[in-house]
């Protein structure tokens, strides 16, 4: 009997020293110590300029955080997976962050891949912000939101900036059909281009599978007389372009959106040839705002190069989902379908000032997850960005 009570006595012991260690579940007792954000993008492939930016980008914002003492006193893990900036590869990093146990994303980084993604995170109920998305369908479901200027509001304000600045009456277009981030600001800016007045001349589109070529788009252009060429493609495309104008002695001026940025950094492009391209972006390196001179040193000295608007909004984007975060009071146990619940409704309110915002007018974001923030403008002078 006596050997029978002193066993029951251990086990009574060793069950309540378990559960005193957090044998009970974290919904219980809080086992969680920290907060996991995942993210996804390009780092190898054609795009992996826009992956390696939202990464670095990211880094510094999460590096800040947690050296102020994280998000409500809670430290936070970030963890960011290679895409491809495809699709299917960017779903299968999301199935890699669930196994880590992400409980907010920030990602993905292009539209495409985005698109992919939420309908994952939507069925399962976790948090979506992207930096970089910027197609509208990105942001159908209610639990994804935007940091960058969406497909229709790049087009739009592209028109009025033309427009407003008196920079073309003649405008020729050369889009990707096969993007939806190309086929969706050029759609917004040809209907907002004819409401300003301004003559689209000449309009050539190409696909993926036919994107090294240019000199049809380019000669119908200059036959046309147009004074501008709109440019709703990425960096790669442009380069080609710009150089086969050159060839032809062709010297309109050029005019860009997001996905221009990082045409100087193409290994191999003279970067001559971008002297005087325009683009619309929410960033800009040279801009005096202490906030911003803060984040270009940092990321100087961590990276060796200047940051482009896709480190800038990943940057924003994580103090985005710092500020819900912090609104909401979430903490480290709770779930990531709760922590959804929980943003998505601050979402709703909060106002966030941020480098890609202009200082002094916050970002907000509408019913449909859109952010509302000003544009800026810059030009490429003597090889770097310069505001305008």
């Amino acid at each position: 009997m006596k050997k029978f009570l002193s066993m029951s006595l251990i086990v009574a012991m060793t069950v309540a020293t378990l559960t005193g260690c957090g044998g009970g579940s974290t919904e219980e007792k809080g086992g969680a110590d920290t907060l996991k954000i995942g993210s996804m993008g390009p780092i190898t492939g054609g795009a992996a300029y826009y992956g390696t930016e939202v990464k670095q980008g990211a880094q510094i914002a999460i590096d800040e955080i947690n050296e102020a003492g994280g998000i409500n006193g809670i430290k936070v893990e970030f963890n960011f997976q290679d895409d491809e900036a495809d699709a299917e590869k960017a779903v299968n990093a999301y199935n890699t962050l669930k196994d880590w146990g992400v409980q907010m994303i920030v990602g993905a980084t292009t539209s495409d891949a985005t698109i992919s993604l939420a309908a994952e995170t939507a069925n399962d109920n976790v948090f979506q912000i992207t930096p970089s998305g910027s197609s509208v369908d990105c942001v159908t479901n209610p639990n994804a939101f935007q940091v960058c200027f969406s497909d229709p509001n790049q087009g739009i304000a592209s028109a009025q900036y033309i427009a407003e600045n008196k920079l073309a009456s003649k405008v020729a277009v050369i889009y990707d059909s096969s993007s939806s981030y190309s086929s969706g600001i050029y759609e917004n800016f040809a209907k907002k281009a004819k409401a300003e007045g301004i003559d689209i001349v000449a309009t050539g589109s190409f696909t993926a599978d036919n994107n090294t070529d240019f000199s049809v788009q380019l000669q119908d252009a200059k036959n046309n007389g147009a004074e501008l060429v709109f440019l709703p493609v990425y960096y790669q495309q442009a380069c080609i372009i710009l150089k086969q104008a050159a060839d032809m002695q062709y010297a309109p001026t050029f005019f860009g959106c997001d996905g221009l940025d990082g045409i100087l950094g193409v290994d191999g492009f003279d970067t001559a040839l971008a002297e005087g391209v325009m683009l619309l972006t929410p960033f800009a390196a040279d801009d005096m705002a202490q906030a911003t001179q803060d984040f270009v040193a940092k990321y100087e000295e961590a990276y060796k190069a200047t940051p482009s608007q896709f480190a800038a909004d990943a940057y924003d984007a994580v103090y985005v989902v710092k500020a819900a975060a912090e609104k909401a009071g979430i903490t480290a146990d709770m779930s990531a379908s709760d922590i959804c619940d929980a943003l998505v409704e601050q979402m709703k309110t909060i106002e966030v000032e941020g480098i890609t915002s202009v200082e002094g007018v916050p970002m907000k974001w509408d019913e449909n997850g859109m952010v509302d923030k000003a544009p800026k403008a810059v030009i490429i002078t003597d090889g770097a960005y310069k505001a305008m």
